[in-house]
């Protein structure tokens, strides 16, 4: 059993801004995954559990077999996403490796992912939660790239606004890539994600 929690801020003024990317692969994988026909189903078929909307299924290896998976959208807004973490974890009693955050990342040019076994917050509210909360920042993390906020813009009106047009270009092909690295972390493990999506994203630069 794996869990996937997409961080961001529930409510249509928060929807598809920079703070709610692990939101929209969330959906995105759900979609890819054949679970609902389009990213946009996810919040009205997913069930409230957890503090959040969930829908969980099964998942085909490619190295054979299957897995369960558990795909979570916590509603309890940003600084408090530790709580749908834990009670999700708790349930299945999982560990946090069994558990992928999807996030945004200021320190990331827009486009770009990252994924990794644990780390620091990196001053991103939703992750202080989880850790204070798990009592350990050794979690699995996927970070997707949305540009440092401009002169002058404070960071939390840049997050909580929307991609420009030339950030939008680069983030859905981002998102395809980071549903790879998630099915890649659920068959093949932590290091194998990491060796090809984060190799593949030096080899771009």
């Amino acid at each position: 059993m794996k869990i996937v929690v997409g961080l961001g801020n529930p409510g249509r003024e928060y929807a598809a801004t920079r703070h709610n990317v692990g939101f929209d692969l969330v959906d995105q994988l759900a979609a890819r995954l054949g679970w609902i026909g389009k990213p946009e189903q996810f919040d009205t078929q997913a069930r409230t559990k957890f503090h959040g909307l969930a829908l969980d299924g099964t998942i085909s290896l490619a190295s054979g077999g299957s897995d369960k998976l558990l795909l979570v959208k916590p509603m309890t807004y940003m600084n408090l996403s530790g709580r749908t973490v834990l009670a999700a974890m708790s349930f299945y009693q999982l560990t946090p490796a069994d558990v992928l955050v999807v996030l945004d990342d200021i320190a990331l040019p827009s486009g770009k992912i990252r994924i990794r076994p644990g780390g620091s917050s990196g001053g991103h509210n939703g992750l202080k939660d989880i850790e204070q909360v798990l009592g350990t920042s050794q979690y699995p993390r996927l970070r997707i790239g949305v540009d440092a906020p401009p002169p002058r813009v404070p960071q939390k009106d840049y997050v909580l606004g929307k991609f420009t047009p030339d950030q939008r270009s680069r983030i859905d092909p981002a998102l395809g890539r980071a549903a790879g690295a998630v099915v890649t972390w659920i068959d093949k493990g932590i290091e194998m994600a990491m060796s090809q999506f984060n190799a593949e994203e030096k080899t771009k630069e």
